[in-house]
């Protein structure tokens, strides 16, 4: 899918590169979540942070909060016949330097690569003090049909 956002004046000067950092960090997310490895989901995050969802608001304090709440969700997806994703910018913009706000489409993917529907979730990336980026703010938008 086409990234159709606009990035803005505050973009770093190293977009492709921090364009791919991001993308290589979501990449591993949805090998990790579809594989049931919480631990390494939950080690792409700093805390504190927020999951947000039209029937959920969880606010988190600890690396072991998000290891629980990413352990299941292979199960979760495996239950309605998905068994891969992956991450598809639909648009990225840089409030800051370190700041990035990315709207990603996850297409529900079966055993046969076909598609079964999809969810799109924004989430806010921060880079930590070392470089990296860590996700700090989810929002789920919810699933759409296929």
């Amino acid at each position: 899918m086409k990234d159709i956002g606009i990035q803005n004046a505050s973009e770093p000067a190293a977009t492709s590169s921090s364009r791919a950092e991001i993308q290589s960090l979501l990449d591993r997310m949805a090998r990790s979540i579809t594989s049931g490895d919480g631990a390494t989901v939950a080690k792409m995050w700093e805390t504190p942070a927020l999951i947000l969802g039209e029937e959920m608001a969880m606010a988190v304090s600890s690396v072991d909060d998000l290891e629980k709440f990413f352990s299941g969700a292979k199960e979760q997806y495996n239950a309605k016949g998905i068994t891969d994703t992956r991450a598809e910018i639909v648009k990225l913009d840089w409030p800051t330097e370190r700041i990035a706000i990315v709207q990603v489409r996850w297409p529900y993917l079966d055993a046969q690569g076909s598609t079964r529907g999809s969810e799109t979730s924004t989430y806010t990336l921060r880079r930590d003090d070392s470089g990296k980026f860590r996700l700090r703010v989810a929002v789920m938008h919810g699933a759409a049909a296929a």
